[in-house]
């Protein structure tokens, strides 16, 4: 079956007419779906019965079914456990702030990157989420935000599970799905893209003339620590993957944001400030230092918060524009893949 939210209205169109229906069949479909919010066939009563049938037996709809949900303390933050037409599990998590709601998206069961402080790549890769996966993720919390908030998703952030880049075209379908007009018409300056480096898929998405915002998970100032932090940063060299990125910056005038997540003892000393000072000197760059977010099973800690003010001091003397990510959700396990991991050892 071909999940529904992975067309566009114009591809749905052609499936409607290549099986004999009049094409206006296809945007009252539409309707339902994004007007009206409504995904289950025997819903959509404008259609006759009979077809309704048989399209339920050809295209799917509500692929992900929703087995956990868990609300911070301070209720800025909720998290998701979906389970997928074939029984795997992803997450995403919908974050609040007092002028936008931003959705955190996973793009792969599993991760390949394995970082060291990343319960998601735990268990390896498992699989690709098609372009319809990535979307339900947003069309379901949309719902529930309309429904019960009043409010609707701003922002969208591929910071979930999975390495956006190793899933190339279902990514980059899904943002320019959720940008259409006719869809859930979220503005593509307000989709992120997290990466941590995928040196071909960088140099592809700065060619897609989107207007999406490219982030690298960076995480250490050399390669030999980055490579301890993220195995999978053998594959790419850290003066590639930095070439690459301020081509996308040169290519498409954005500024290059680099994440640095800030772990005791292993990259927050003020030597490491200082190295990464040097390594991004000139860039058009913002850093995100972001605290490490506990993990159970995992032997890592958090910086205090004096270590953290003098690393960011360090880079901010050096001309560097910093961010301090302030750490939400410790309390629901909000950390990419700690649900999903729960529950499998649960079950």
């Amino acid at each position: 079956m071909e999940n529904i939210l992975s067309l566009s209205l114009d591809e749905f169109k052609e499936r409607v007419v290549s099986l004999g229906e009049k094409g206006f069949r296809a945007a009252q479909v539409w309707q339902w779906l994004y007007e009206r919010r409504v995904n289950r066939w025997p819903e959509m009563s404008n259609l006759p019965a009979s077809l309704r049938a048989v399209w339920a037996e050809r295209f799917l709809l509500g692929s992900l079914e929703c087995v956990r949900k868990q609300e911070s303390f301070d209720q800025e933050t909720t998290k998701y456990l979906w389970k997928l037409s074939d029984g795997k599990l992803v997450e995403s998590v919908l974050i609040r702030a007092p002028d936008r709601c931003t959705v955190c998206v996973s793009s792969q069961v599993g991760c390949p990157a394995r970082c060291a402080f990343c319960a998601s790549g735990k268990n390896g890769w498992i699989r690709n989420l098609d372009a319809g996966e990535i979307i339900e993720q947003v069309y379901h919390t949309d719902n529930w935000l309309k429904e019960h908030e009043n409010k609707r998703v701003s922002h969208v952030v591929f910071m979930g599970m999975g390495e956006p880049m190793e899933n190339y075209e279902n990514v980059v379908k899904a943002i320019r799905l959720l940008s259409d007009e006719q869809g859930l018409h979220i503005s593509q300056r307000r989709i992120t893209v997290s990466t941590v480096g995928v040196v071909p898929g960088i140099r592809r998405f700065s060619e897609e003339g989107l207007k999406a915002s490219l982030v690298l998970s960076l995480h250490a100032p050399n390669q030999r620590l980055r490579q301890k932090i993220i195995p999978y940063a053998r594959r790419y060299t850290l003066d590639e993957i930095l070439e690459s990125m301020r081509d996308f910056a040169a290519q498409t005038k954005r500024d290059i944001t680099y994440e640095y997540t800030l772990l005791q003892g292993i990259n927050d000393q003020p030597e490491h400030a200082d190295e990464l000072s040097r390594l991004l000197k000139g860039d058009p760059c913002t850093v995100n230092l972001i605290p490490y977010n506990p993990v159970d099973g995992l032997k890592l800690n958090r910086p205090s918060g004096e270590a953290i003010e003098k690393f960011r001091e360090i880079l901010e003397a050096a001309g560097l524009n910093t961010t301090w990510r302030y750490t939400k959700g410790k309390d629901i396990a909000a950390a990419c893949g700690q649900l999903a991991l729960q529950e499998a050892v649960a079950n």
